[in-house]
C-alpha cells in the first residue's frame, strides 16, 4: 500500500501521516531534512522528533531515499517518508552543477523504485503542493517548482491513496477502492 499526503506549509500533512502510520505497530520514519548551519531548521527538526513516538525507528537519509525505504520496509509494518519536497531540494543541491534534466530523472527513478515491489509494507509519502502560488522569478526556483509538481504527479499515479490536507483537514483525492475523483 502506498499513500501520498499532499498539502501546503503547516496544512497538517505530517500530523495526518503520523496518525495513519501509528496503528501499524513497527514504524520507520525516514527524515530527509538536514539542519546544516541553519538554527531555524534545526529547531524544526527537533520539533518533528518530539512529535513522533519514541518507539519509532528514525532513519535520516537526505539523498538515497529508495534504498532507505527498501531497508526500512524489511523490518517495519509502515514506513513514513517526511518529506519528498526536502528530499528533492537535497537532490537539486547535490546535482547543482549537472545537466538540468538529471535531477528530474534521478527523482523519477527513485520514486519508481519506492512504488515498485521492493516495499512489502505500508509506505506513506509526505509532499508539499507548490503549484498553487505565483510563478517564481529565479530560474532555479521555477525549475524546482516544476520538478516538484511532476514528482507529485508521479507519486499520485503510483499511489493507492492520495490525500490533500487543508487547514488540518484531509480531502481524499484517491482511495484504494476508488481510483480518482474527490471524496
Amino acid at each position: 500500500m502506498l499513500t501520498l499526503i499532499l498539502g501546503g506549509a503547516r496544512s497538517g500533512k505530517s500530523k495526518l501521516a503520523q496518525r495513519l502510520a501509528a496503528p501499524a505497530g513497527r514504524v520507520a520514519y525516514i527524515a530527509t531534512a538536514t539542519a546544516g548551519q541553519d538554527p531555524e531548521m534545526a529547531a524544526r527538526i527537533e520539533r518533528h522528533r518530539g512529535d513522533r513516538p519514541r518507539s519509532w525507528q528514525t532513519i535520516e537519509e537526505p539523498l538515497a531515499l529508495a534504498s532507505a525505504v527498501e531497508r526500512a520496509s524489511k523490518e517495519s509494518d509502515a514506513v513514513l517518508v517526511d518529506c519528498l519536497t526536502i528530499w528533492l531540494s537535497n537532490l537539486f543541491w547535490e546535482y547543482r552543477n549537472g545537466e538540468p534534466g538529471h535531477v528530474e530523472a534521478a527523482a523519477r527513478a527513485e520514486l519508481q523504485q519506492i512504488a515498485g515491489p521492493i516495499c512489502p509494507c505500508h509506505v506513506i509519502l509526505v509532499s508539499n503542493e507548490l503549484g498553487c502560488g505565483t510563478v517564481p522569478e529565479p530560474t532555479v526556483t521555477r525549475a524546482f517548482r516544476d520538478v516538484q509538481g511532476l514528482l507529485n504527479q508521479w507519486a499520485a499515479e503510483a499511489a493507492d491513496e492520495v490525500i490533500f490536507t487543508v487547514a488540518g483537514l484531509p480531502l481524499y483525492l484517491k482511495t484504494a477502492n476508488h481510483r480518482g475523483g474527490a471524496h
